[in-house]
């Protein structure tokens, strides 16, 4: 082994090149970072080592910035979702299909990617559901695509992550303010294709305005942002951005997206020519709280570093920022079994721009949860990934580095990456036993148009309740329902036009929605299906309660069932204003028969929310007026709500979410794991004219 000079050394620590660990192991003989200096960046599995180094003394990771910064808690970053399209892979499943074969069966896509070749990221980038996020099309012409494709894998990102509902008020900054999430997003340069679609004279819609912040606004989160334009580095510079805002309790958790939309159709190619597209996103949390809140770790991020490289060569840059993450995270280079670049990626995505890190990321990260390696350019197969050990023989947690060298003009960025803590199987939480078991579930499902929810509905009973592996009656299936019924309350945003469904299982509730599904598809197109008496019944219902006849009622605050109010003040009064014990006694919450209940609606041996158990019941709010029979935000509407829960008063319940009552936020007792469910059906539309309606069919995703 050649011998350093110290002077050598110390000059060498005191230019940033080596970190205090390696300067000190140098000094003392050792040479720890020797295999990371040397290590091959490409898919590979270190080569097996007698013994592991002992790490440095336990300290704070930080995040290693160059110029530096409060560290980074101990047990690091979670990334508790993460969504993304690329070429012949639209959704992650395709994508890992296509990485596992290596870059081959090419034509291979799920059966939810739009339809034509190449179906991806790019495959219809002008196909874009205005209405679903509340915009003109118009508006939705105007944007960038690159902007309409981010607007939709942020969303999808959120919903993947159950954190559009209730629970995205639960993510607050130090200050307590919530619905505090960043967004930092990286993107290939924008404005070409706006202001080709822009009238004469017209400025694009995002002229002056931060591209995070329009995502923001949209989206209604209230977290920093930044905008990272370029380079294949510039999602993991986003991410590295991104944790320096968590660090400073700036954000409770943080969306960091990417999309690149190179010339061309969107294919992969082995030599990672031009032409390859991808978008997508993670979300970021603090490990500690990830796990707290039961959210879905699907990785940890130990460590990043981002610099320039200035007049040095890129290779020096990106050995640099190597040496600096795996000291940050007191590891070696012996402890990282996966090393993905900008070259690993190629053969699956082609060149994707900006995203070319969030492809790596993604690579890296999927191989994590399946203990698998995926074909290494050259390599024929994928293998199975064996955790390592320490020296005395304990069990290590499988680490990887995604890092992506610096182009002209571009920094170079370096992630340590390592699986999630180990835990015991989390089971399903359960249902509630005996006599209120029978009762059976109360499901709510909202969307913005009737269209919306017909398809959402669709999605969920293929998807999550398929008819031929469903056990009606068995426990497991009254757990898994009950499990459904709450992630959809808490996980979901509340929109205008909603469903309510009272099931004992999940074969019922599958068969319900289906048939809620087929009935709207049947009557002549969903568009149509609003009442045409303007009672708000999606079916035309004769909503036997009159829970919501907007025909009679005049107004909402008149629409209130039985329980409820016809104005107000009565609302409030009726919700036991003040008075606790009587919001309880109303919600019949110690009288689990609900025999004597005003309404009969709970009855325990009959009919569910407005009708046969089982059967769907649905309302369209899109032209109410006013703040609806009851105000959620005062204390005492929710001592009602909740104790109408408490009380399993299901018909109740459903009659005020019909009514325009936000029931689901005051279901929030106990704590479960976050459960995953397909994402809300997005209609896409051709945009190729401005404010001109296209004659094709919506594409449903």
């Amino acid at each position: 082994m050649q011998t350093v000079d110290h002077k050598d050394i110390l000059t060498r620590f005191k230019n940033g090149d080596l970190g205090r660990e390696q300067a000190a192991a140098l000094l003392t003989g050792a040479h720890p970072d020797s295999a990371a200096r040397h290590a091959p960046l490409t898919t590979a599995v270190a080569p097996p080592r007698a013994a592991v180094s002992q790490p440095p003394p336990a300290r704070a990771l930080t995040t290693a910035p160059a110029g530096g910064g409060p560290p980074l808690p101990a047990d690091g970053y979670a990334i508790t979702a993460l969504h993304g399209r690329f070429p012949d892979a639209d959704g992650l499943d395709a994508f890992w299909h296509t990485a596992v074969l290596g870059g081959r069966d090419a034509g291979r896509r799920t059966s939810g990617s739009p339809a034509g070749a190449g179906a991806g990221a790019g495959a219809g980038a002008d196909d874009f559901d205005a209405v679903f996020f509340g915009l003109t099309p118009q508006d939705a012409a105007l944007m960038d695509p690159q902007e309409r494709l981010l607007l939709e894998v942020l969303w999808q990102t959120l919903e993947t992550a159950g954190c559009t509902g209730a629970r995205l008020d639960t993510l607050t900054a130090a200050d307590g303010e919530p619905r505090a999430v960043g967004v930092y997003v990286a993107h290939d340069p924008l404005g070409r294709a706006a202001v080709a679609q822009a009238p004469a004279g017209d400025a694009p819609a995002a002229a002056g305005v931060t591209l995070p912040a329009r995502l923001s606004t949209l989206l209604d989160l209230r977290g920093p942002g930044h905008c990272v334009g370029g380079g294949g580095a510039a999602f993991l510079v986003a991410l590295h951005q991104a944790l320096s805002a968590l660090r400073a309790g700036e954000c409770g958790a943080a969306l960091v997206g990417a999309v690149g939309l190179q010339p061309g159709p969107a294919r992969r190619h082995p030599q990672g020519a031009e032409g390859g597209q991808g978008v997508g996103a993670v979300l970021l949390r603090p490990l500690a709280a990830a796990l707290a809140a039961g959210d879905t770790v699907h990785a940890v991020v130990r460590a990043t570093a981002v610099a320039h490289p200035g007049r040095r060569a890129r290779e020096a840059a990106a050995d640099r920022l190597a040496r600096r993450a795996l000291a940050a995270a007191g590891v070696t280079a012996a402890g990282v079994g996966l090393r993905e670049t900008e070259t690993t990626v190629a053969a699956t995505t082609g060149d994707t721009g900006a995203a070319t890190g969030l492809a790596a990321l993604v690579r890296a990260v999927l191989q994590l949860r399946h203990g698998t390696l995926l074909p290494a350019p050259g390599d024929s197969s994928a293998a199975p990934w064996a955790r390592p050990h320490d020296q005395s023989g304990r069990e290590l947690p499988r680490r990887a580095t995604v890092a992506v060298r610096p182009t002209a003009g571009s920094p170079a960025a370096h992630v340590l990456l390592e699986e999630p803590p180990r835990r015991g199987p989390e089971p399903i939480a359960s249902g509630p036993a005996g006599p209120a078991a029978a009762s059976g579930e109360l499901v709510l499902l909202s969307a913005p148009t009737p269209e919306h929810l017909a398809a959402t509905a669709r999605l969920l009973a293929d998807r999550v309740l398929p008819a031929d592996a469903v056990e009606h009656g068995t426990q497991d299936g009254r757990r898994l329902l009950a499990a459904l019924a709450r992630e959809l309350r808490l996980g979901r945003a509340v929109r205008d036009c909603r469903l309510a469904v009272v099931a004992r299982d999940t074969g019922e509730l599958g068969a319900a929605l289906r048939a809620f599904a087929e009935d709207q598809a049947g009557a002549g197109g969903l568009d149509g299906a609003e009442d045409r008496d303007g009672a708000g019944g999606l079916d035309g219902a004769e909503d036997r309660d009159g829970a919501d006849d907007r025909a009679g009622a005049g107004d909402r605050a008149g629409a209130d069932d039985r329980d409820g109010a016809g104005d107000q003040d009565r609302a409030e009064d009726r919700a036991g204003a003040g008075d606790q014990d009587r919001a309880e006694d109303r919600a019949g919450a110690g009288d689990r028969t609900g025999a004597d209940d005003q309404d009969g609606a709970d009855d325990r041996a009959g009919a569910g929310a407005g009708g046969a158990r089982g059967s769907v019941r649905c309302a369209d709010l899109r032209g109410a007026q006013g703040p609806g029979v009851l105000f959620g935000e005062l204390p005492e509407t929710r001592a009602y709500l909740a104790a109408l829960w408490r009380g399993r008063r299901l018909d109740a319940l459903a009659r005020l979410w019909l009514a325009g009552v936000d029931v689901s936020a005051a279901d929030t007792a106990g704590a479960a794991p976050v459960l995953a469910l397909p994402t809300s059906a997005l209609l896409r539309r051709p945009l190729r004219e401005a404010g001109c309606p296209a004659t094709d069919g919506p594409t449903p995703s």
